[in-house]
């Protein structure tokens, strides 16, 4: 009689790989809602929100400079899992947009090409102040030392030297 009981209880009894435990999700703390949420972009791009408009007024001289440098608008239908603002009307309908913005994608390299491009820029024309503060019109009586572009972060320091 033993065996049968056993028998049932165990015919009866749902093994663990049947039954499923709900995790207990932690529970996210409140924040502000943002209005600029956007999708996670696809591997080797980055999204970026550029202004269509401003106060009202269409702005569409940032936008065409925006699309020359390599940015194409994000559609809402690439992304049918993902609820956002959609712009109804007008030249960009059916694209991600939010408050005269909306949501474009670049590729990674075009951005490494750019960032390449004005460090470059910028190197120019540092190169051209030092030249131009170095020239040789100076008077050999005055020495002009190389600019030490450097800086430093100190974090506290005694004020006893300073007033000694």
């Amino acid at each position: 009689m033993d065996n049968t009981k056993k028998d049932v209880q165990e015919a009866t009894r749902a093994s663990r790989e049947t039954s499923t435990r709900e995790k207990q999700a932690r529970r996210k703390p409140w924040s502000p809602p943002s209005a600029l949420d956007a999708p996670p972009p696809p591997e080797g791009y980055k999204h970026r929100w550029i202004r269509t408009e401003i106060r009202g007024q269409s702005d569409s001289k940032n936008m065409s400079a925006r699309l020359r440098e390599g940015y194409e608008p994000v559609r809402a239908e690439e992304y049918p899992d993902f609820e956002s603002p959609t712009i109804e009307d007008g030249k960009h309908a059916g694209c991600i947009g939010v408050g005269g913005l909306v949501l474009a994608r670049i590729p990674e390299e075009t951005i490494r090409e750019r960032t390449d491009y004005f460090n470059s820029k910028t190197e120019g024309q540092m190169d051209a102040v030092d030249n131009d503060y170095f020239r040789d019109g100076t008077h050999s009586s005055m020495s002009v030392a190389k600019p030490n572009r450097q800086s430093r972060v100190t974090l506290g320091g005694s004020r006893k030297a300073d007033n000694k």
